[in-house]
């Protein structure tokens, strides 16, 4: 049975990371880092945000584990399931790495929050997780620069240095400092998300594993995106600052009641599986400063990352910008990129690009920057990933090939980074939205895999696939039926009614073949443009994640929230479900439900479309441009 989008969380009360083991040595304290051969240490958070530290056994199984958290923390594990990523784990529990977070999900419709989760007592209290108040799970030497943040913190942690609360967005988030008072990092709990359950400013109403502010983007899962936005950031090129997941434990952190969402006022210690970015002094953000200043190379760059993670979330705010101090720097900046919880979505999504419309992005790459991209080794990419993020959902790493392949192909072609995002980004007409020239390319080519396939069992899978809200059939009938409406919509058959209808890919044909005859029609303003733009639609402006991201405040529309002194108020947005809170978004293509030789013959495919497709999309430009010639160098 599905489970409801709109089904209230009844939060519980999250604890202190333990060490539970069922059998061995108790109270001998663990060398941080080391562990006994054969054993692996992993990271136990359940739906409400409880984590457990434990230790497993080669012989350990699933069943282990809950009786482990059951012992621990006094939470019910019947009817429930353990998740790590897309698997659901049983007996056999080799799939899991060391440092891995794994997900206790209860398979109930209803939850109850009448057994709370406690403090463990009596003997459990000699069975502590010793590895300190800060753990980086993972020992990726990508990670080497956040360990001596961690380093820093752990220092401050000892000497009684409190992080401070960040008042402005939309989740929990806090600096934390080093010995000396400083900022060194920024730590965002996964279970203090918006709409996650201990959400300290009032957007709660889901549970951890449930679609959160973009239904492709599950809530508790924004972290290790995160993350995965700094590996991918191949010899640093973008400046994403290091980024790492941490177990963390200290009494800052929030914690609601059970009931209603409210903040306990009794604080604790209390351990939070965060992602820890590594807090980067600027003088201001984009939204601060005229772009006009920023250097073409830095908007390229970021560009391009946004581009292969499909980012949905890059406005002008998570845009750092830091003045160049030194001789002949006058007025120089660079950029920093931040914030990417809401990219590499598990399928295709309206992307948020703030840089498309800026004259940089209408600039050709150089030469080095086209050298980056062909470079660039998406089936590489996914491997690293697997290997430093084993919980990422494969959905996530379709959208990441993807996108680097329609990179790589577009780049070579000879598009610059104006034309590339507008081809990824959605348009509305006649108040409907419409896919964008890529997911109508997407569209096409899974048309033309669904011809050549032949009927046939089931591929065998080699791991269950963990079902919630977002992989079951309410949504995925939601995503089949926005694409065959659209293709009802535009569908149009040939004058000698044979009944044969045009394919999507006509439709985009047709789509910018109305541009070309309407750009006559708007000669003066387009000739006041720069190249590779247009104005976007109000509509446009208004549905994109600039106003629903998670450093904005114009979310206070849907739920009614106010500010006091430009800050969030921790209101409790009268606990009305997420769902309610934020416009639904359409999903037009989905790739996580290909098996693994349609999936190949699908990227065939729309390798095929591409080059069509840019033929059209250069042709708009090149029109644009002889245009916005023509308006400016002519009076009548």
């Amino acid at each position: 049975m599905s489970r409801k989008l709109d089904s209230p969380v009844q939060t519980q009360m999250a604890v202190a990371l333990f060490n539970s083991p069922l059998t061995g040595e108790y109270g001998s304290k663990r060398v941080e880092g080391k562990q006994p051969a054969g054993r692996r240490r992993v990271y136990v958070q359940t739906e409400t945000g409880c984590v457990l530290g434990m230790e497993l056994d080669r012989g350990d199984n699933a069943h282990t584990v809950k009786r482990r958290l059951q012992l621990a923390l006094n939470v019910p594990t019947e009817e429930s399931s353990l998740t790590f990523g897309d698997m659901v784990l049983k007996n056999d529990l080799s799939a899991v790495r060391n440092d891995s977070p794994l997900l206790l999900t209860r398979n109930l419709m209803h939850r109850s929050s009448s057994t709370p989760c406690l403090s463990p007592t009596g003997r459990d209290m000699q069975q502590r997780d010793w590895s300190g108040p800060i753990v980086i799970l993972g020992n990726s030497d990508q990670f080497a620069r956040t360990k001596h943040v961690v380093k820093d913190i752990k220092k401050a942690i000892k000497m009684g240095v409190d992080p401070i609360p960040v008042h402005s967005g939309l989740g929990g988030a806090y600096y934390f400092r080093n010995s000396r008072g400083e900022s060194v990092a920024i730590v965002k709990p996964t279970d203090e998300e918006p709409f996650a359950p201990n959400n300290p400013k009032g957007f709660v109403g889901k549970a951890l594993g449930q679609p959160g502010l973009k239904r492709s983007v599950r809530v508790g899962e924004t972290g290790f995106r995160e993350v995965a936005a700094y590996l991918l950031d191949k010899d640093h090129s973008a400046n994403v600052p290091p980024t790492a997941l941490v177990k963390i434990t200290h009494s800052i952190f929030n914690i609601n009641d059970g009931v209603n969402g409210n903040k306990l006022q009794k604080k604790r210690l209390v351990s939070k599986i965060a992602s820890c970015q590594q807090y980067i002094q600027h003088d201001f953000d984009a939204s601060d400063h005229g772009t006009s200043s920023f250097p073409v190379a830095a908007v390229h760059r970021i560009g391009i990352l946004d581009i292969r993670i499909l980012n949905t979330d890059r406005h002008a705010g998570n845009l750092l910008v830091r003045k160049l101090d030194g001789v002949g720097r006058f007025g120089q900046v660079d950029l920093i990129p931040i914030d990417h919880g809401l990219c590499l979505p598990e399928c295709l999504e309206d992307p948020y690009f703030e840089w498309i419309h800026w004259p940089q992005a209408s600039i050709p790459f150089s030469d080095d920057e086209l050298d980056y991209i062909e470079k660039l080794d998406p089936v590489e990419e996914c491997e690293m990933l697997r290997r430093e993020l084993p919980m990422i959902r494969e959905a996530c790493l379709r959208v990441l090939v993807l996108c680097t392949i329609f990179l790589k192909e577009s780049a070579t072609y000879g598009l610059c980074l104006a034309e590339i995002g507008e081809m990824m980004t959605r348009e509305f007409r006649s108040g409907e939205e419409e896919p964008s020239e890529l997911e109508v390319i997407c569209m096409e080519a899974r048309r033309m895999v669904a011809e050549r396939e032949v009927p046939s069992p089931k591929a065998d899978v080699g791991v269950e696939e963990f079902l919630f809200d977002i992989d079951c059939e309410d949504a995925e009938s939601d995503c089949k039926s926005a694409a065959e409406d659209y293709v009802t919509r535009t569908a149009f058959p040939f004058g000698n009614g044979s009944g044969h209808v045009r394919s999507p890919l006509s439709k985009l044909e047709e789509s910018i073949e109305e541009e070309e005859e309407s750009e006559g029609e708007e000669q003066e303003v387009l000739a006041s443009l720069p190249p590779c733009e247009h104005i976007p639609s109000v509509a446009k402006l208004s549905m994109s994640l600039k106003t629903t991201s998670l450093g904005e405040k114009n979310l206070l529309k849907y739920v009614g929230a106010k500010t006091e002194n430009g800050y969030m108020a921790n209101t409790s947005s009268g606990h009305r479900s997420a769902s309610e809170q934020l416009p639904a978004s359409m999903s037009f293509v989905k790739l996580a439900d290909m098996n693994e030789d349609d999936w190949t013959l699908f990227l065939e495919k729309f390798q095929d479309l591409l080059y069509p497709a840019f033929a059209k999309r250069k042709s708009v430009t090149l029109g644009q441009r002889q245009r916005q010639r023509l308006g400016t160098s002519c009076q009548f």
